[in-house]
């Protein structure tokens, strides 16, 4: 497919052209009388095969979730809302499980929860709850126990338990609590109670920053529990991201759950977001986008999270030995375990399976005879054998090697892609000093750059599939859509980073133009070819992987 001539600047900024836009006016000036907006459609979104539906909630939007279930709770039990939301709070708010444990035993839920005392004798009644403050009487003089203060002006407090303290303890507990621990569920300071402070209660006792710390341990807490939900992972960003379709754990085998909090603006501190973070704030300006599936807070299609976990882990643990592994190691001849030879001695024992071998030949200890160092002479049995299994060894590491040296490019040309979009700002004020053009018609540069971007994140993981892929045709068709879209990628970024001449600024938005809108192009063939080969289980794998069947016959 050509580069060149395909697409143009109008295709990719005009939606309708200009008999389409005179067809809108024609049919708006009917003699029917009636109104235009009796009879609009709503815009239908066609989603890809690689996109998944996901809503963008703010904390208040969480809030009114929570309210939303503390109400439901409330109606059918007859409790108050902050004993609802204690009940769903010990539940971590599964409504369908409380609902049945309650109908079960009420008092026992109560009691676990911690809004009511367990009776200590089962003969006596239990004690009444203190719920307001007590005064103190003229008669006596209230001494706190946990501070031992006995000021004539001293106001006990106390939950239903009855463990009375002074108001200045319980805000310091309560406020170290929220802010030192992190804790949502405050209990009594009265050692071995289980009751639990009711949110009112704390209210009252720290201050407006503290209690806003609190509310915002609810929603956390709520979010966690909640599996069609999920904290975005930027920082500074307090949006919720919404999507029951990824909650489904077989899901997770037929699509990449990558999602958007859609916050704009965020604002972070200096030094808390990475460079693949920050590149996303400066250059798209849009939303923030993470894996909802996993723990991999980027944009990781189009390979599944399983697989994209395991090669991280296999990063962490290879990457960073692989070339001194290569020089300065060996595998046991029969069990591929890594040997450093640790002495001058020529005969290896391996520890795993005591296997004992000649460091020279590999060979077979036992075919030397006594001839400690004689390995001048080829051994046919044992020679041929522990070579093949050394020359294996060699190739795996040396195809690790191959993906990885290649992920990794990608990765650091996505970071270096901040340095090109500072150059392209500064080549897009160039080109409006040197020819006609306005800034607008200048952000074709900018659109390029976010393009460009994209398809590194793209590039990079499909090193990581194509990795753990099988060898079958489906693998090489995978690799072909891979090096069409890498070639085009490499022509782009080229383009870019040319030098801007004004004589030839109309030919290079041209160019830059069409090859932006080709290499769109090949990014989403890449991405929905590798969905619908999940969804029509196409994809097979050398090594078991968590959610697919595992591989009959293990590549190499």
């Amino acid at each position: 497919m050509s580069s060149d001539n395909e697409y143009s600047d109008e295709d990719v900024d005009n939606v309708f052209d200009d008999e389409d836009m005179e067809m809108q006016d024609e049919d708006s000036d009917g003699d029917d009388g009636m109104e235009m907006d009796d009879f609009k459609v709503p815009a239908k979104t066609t989603r890809k095969a690689y996109e998944l539906e996901s809503d963008s909630l703010t904390q208040s939007a969480v809030e009114e979730l929570m309210e939303q279930d503390v109400e439901h709770i409330r109606g059918i039990f007859g409790v108050d809302a902050s004993t609802a939301g204690l009940l769903l709070r010990h539940m971590s708010w599964n409504k369908e499980r409380l609902i049945e444990k309650y109908m079960d035993n009420a008092n026992k839920m109560l009691i676990a929860a911690g809004v009511v005392v367990p009776e200590s004798e089962p003969q006596r009644p239990s004690r009444r709850p203190v719920r307001k403050p007590k005064s103190p009487t003229k008669d006596t003089t209230f001494v706190c126990p946990i501070c031992f203060d006995d000021a004539a002006d001293l106001t006990p407090l106390a939950l239903d338990c009855g463990h009375a303290a002074c108001s200045g303890c319980w805000s310091a507990y309560i406020s170290s609590k929220i802010r030192d621990e992190a804790e949502h569920a405050c209990r009594c300071m009265a050692e071995g109670c289980a009751i639990v402070a009711p949110d009112a209660f704390v209210r009252d006792q720290v201050d407006e920053e503290t209690y806003e710390r609190f509310e915002g341990l609810l929603v956390r807490h709520f979010v966690s529990c909640a599996p069609q939900l999920k904290f975005c992972p930027y920082p500074a960003c307090t949006n919720t991201v919404s999507c029951p379709s990824a909650a489904s754990k077989t899901l997770l085998t037929t699509l990449v759950p990558i999602v958007s909090c859609g916050a704009r603006g965020i604002a972070s501190t200096s030094g808390s977001m990475t460079q693949s973070q920050e590149l996303v704030k400066q250059v798209t300006g849009k939303e923030h986008k993470f894996c909802f599936g996993c723990t991999i807070d980027t944009d990781h299609r189009p390979v599944v999270c399983g697989v994209a976990l395991l090669w991280l882990k296999k990063c962490r643990d290879d990457s960073e030995t692989a070339n001194w592994i290569k020089s300065n190691t060996k595998e046991c001849p029969k069990c591929m375990s890594t040997i450093e030879k640790n002495g001058g001695c020529n005969h290896m024992t391996c520890k795993k399976c005591k296997h004992e071998f000649c460091w020279v030949c590999m060979g077979p200890w036992s075919e030397h005879g006594t001839a400690w160092y004689s390995c001048n002479r080829f051994d046919e049995k044992g020679g041929v054998e522990a070579r093949d299994s050394q020359s294996k060894s060699r190739a795996s590491l040396e195809r690790y090697l191959h993906y990885y040296n290649r992920w990794a490019n990608h990765e650091q040309s996505a970071k270096l892609a901040l340095d090109l979009f500072a150059k392209t700002e500064k080549k897009m004020e160039e080109m409006q000093i040197t020819s006609t053009l306005t800034w607008i018609e200048v952000q074709f540069m900018k659109k390029a750059v976010e393009e460009l971007d994209r398809c590194r994140m793209t590039l990079k993981w499909t090193y990581a599939m194509a990795y753990y892929l099988a060898k079958s045709n489906q693998k090489d068709l995978f690799e072909d859509n891979q090096r069409d879209l890498e070639r085009a990628v490499e022509d782009l970024a080229e383009l870019l980073e040319s030098p801007i001449e004004p004589e030839n600024i109309p030919t290079l938005r041209q160019k830059v133009t069409d090859k932006t809108v080709y290499v769109q192009k090949r990014n989403e063939i890449v991405l929905e070819d590798t969905a619908d080969g999940f969804l029509e289980g196409r994809w097979t794998w050398n090594v078991a992987v968590e959610g697919f069947d595992s591989p009959e016959d293990a590549a190499s």
